[in-house]
């Protein structure tokens, strides 16, 4: 089984900052320069580091280097600042997201400010958190826990790999929650010249800027947060409410199809089908269609239904789900599955496993089998055909086990003192659900307003006019939108001709896992 891998978001999220001269009273203690040099992979971009230190409690003591990329602004003469971005994840690589170009921004964006991404400490490039591949493949599969025993011994796993990564990481392992990347965030705003930040998040990213709102409410232009989490939530509250919007995109699938003619199951009993191919796989029947070496098991064919929800590619699905119930090789998968080739045995391997970031930013406690049995079956009652979330139920099981305290427990956002800060979310998002983005912006209170995007998918900047043009307008001129501001979806089939770009980066729960393009 594949070691579990949360990325709640993978399409670019931005931080936008507005540039003013550095003065001593913005910069960040502990903090360096910023020198830019043609980056290795386009030199059409600019790469950099930022030296910001392991343990923010002791800005002198040691330090590691901050990756980071930037696209400078098209236009000089229309320039703003600043346009920090983070792909959100954990996991996602912001230099990725600049250097290759596919951050899908409008012109009114791009000509404005020069995009900066970063790599959040313990992902890529900036001292990333290292782990034994081997340990990974050993660890066990969540849906097959059946006793105490097997729940031992996952805890067990866990807790060799802990130590594992610890152990290859060095001290940076322990300091990796997005408590301590915020005040990374700050140090780069400071770095880059900015006296206010201008922040534009999506789905983990957008944890990254509640806690930056609280933090430093003061230091804030503006701040655009995608597709949001929740991060008051303990153990049942997140697993029921990620299983609820897994179903939620699963019944907007299924309701597709019926009104759908193109669609590959239309006129057939999709819950039906569906249920069939979790039974194959369940019993190791189910093959990867054209690569029959490779057996699909209940969660990955969750995952690719989940991976389909984020476009969303319910088209796609169809014919993948029809290939699958045929053994036909027409259809290519929703995910394109991890290599495992190697010149190296896998003993010998170190992946980057960013899981560690959400075992200290969500204490999420599972006390025995007894009580990890009874979430699997609520979960079950309330997503019956996806069962559990794909991204929610892998990662609580990865980090079952960690001590507490975690050094950024959840709690209740406490905002105050900052100008308007705009919130967005699909009413039918399959990762963050639009339940969070309403806690959220209730967690703030006056300062927080809400775009509802009345469609599906898993962000919804680029996802037609009204949204895109709502968070344009909000970045570059810190106007918000009037309260309640509802846009009307697009329909799925119609989104390939939009800026929006599905997720390519990994998939929640399935390491290595990627979307095909």
């Amino acid at each position: 089984m594949r070691r579990p891998v949360l990325i709640l978001s993978l399409l670019p999220a931005l931080v936008l900052t507005l540039l003013a001269p550095l003065t001593p009273a913005t910069a960040s203690a502990g903090a360096g320069a910023i020198s830019w040099t043609p980056c290795a992979e386009d030199p059409s971009a600019e790469c950099g580091t930022l030296t910001v230190p392991v343990d923010w409690r002791k800005p002198r003591g040691e330090t590691f280097e901050l990756a980071l990329a930037r696209r400078k602004a098209s236009d000089p003469a229309a320039r703003i600042g600043s346009l920090v971005i983070n792909p959100g994840g954990p996991g996602g690589s912001g230099v990725d997201a600049v250097v290759g170009g596919y951050l899908g921004f409008t012109p009114e964006i791009t000509s404005r400010f020069d995009v900066v991404g970063f790599d959040p400490r313990g992902v890529a490039r900036s001292h990333p958190v290292l782990c034994s591949l081997e340990l990974a493949l050993q660890a066990p599969d969540p849906l097959s826990i059946r006793d105490q025993a097997g729940f031992d011994a996952l805890l067990a796993h866990n807790r060799r790999y802990r130590d594992d990564c610890r152990a290859r990481t060095g001290p940076l392992f322990d300091h990796v929650d997005t408590g301590s990347v915020v005040r990374d965030l700050d140090a780069l705003r400071a770095a880059l010249g900015d006296d206010k930040l201008t922040y534009y998040g999506i789905s983990y990213g957008t944890l990254i800027g509640q806690l930056y709102a609280e933090r430093f409410p003061h230091r804030i232009r503006a701040l655009a947060l995608d597709s949001n989490m929740d991060h008051s939530l303990g153990t049942r509250a997140f697993l029921d409410t990620e299983s609820w919007t897994a179903q939620d995109s699963f019944d907007e699938f299924v309701a597709w199809c019926e009104r759908t003619r193109t669609c590959a199951l239309h006129g057939r009993d999709v819950r039906t089908v569906w249920a069939d191919l979790l039974a194959r796989a369940e019993r190791g029947e189910l093959s990867l269609p054209g690569s029959p070496e490779i057996k699909l098991g209940k969660l990955d064919l969750i995952g690719q239904a989940f991976g389909a929800f984020y476009g969303p590619a319910f088209k796609e699905l169809a014919e993948f789900l029809v290939a699958l119930e045929s053994g036909a090789a027409t259809a290519r998968p929703i995910l394109t599955p991890p290599s495992t080739a190697s010149s190296a045995s896998s003993a010998e391997q170190a992946i980057n496993d960013p899981t560690r970031v959400f075992c200290q930013d969500y204490l999420l406690p599972i006390r025995d089998y007894r009580a990890y049995e009874q979430h699997l079956r609520r979960s079950a009652r309330i997503a019956p055909d996806m069962l559990v979330s794909a991204a929610a139920h892998p990662i609580t099981a990865a980090c079952l086990g960690t001590e507490a305290p975690i050094p950024n427990p959840q709690h209740r956002l406490r905002v105050d003192g900052t100008p308007p800060l705009l919130l967005g979310n699909a009413l039918h998002d399959p990762a963050t659900g639009y339940p969070w983005a309403v806690s959220a912006a209730r967690q703030i209170g006056r300062e927080a307003r809400l775009i509802t995007y009345e469609g599906w998918g898993h962000g919804i900047y680029g996802r037609g006019d009204c949204p895109t043009r709502a968070i344009d307008a909000y970045l570059v001129s810190v106007d918000p939108p009037e309260r309640g501001l509802r846009c009307q979806a697009v329909p799925p089939a119609e989104m390939s001709a939009l800026r929006h770009r599905p997720p390519t980066g990994p998939i929640p729960g399935l390491p290595g896992y990627r979307l095909t393009r």
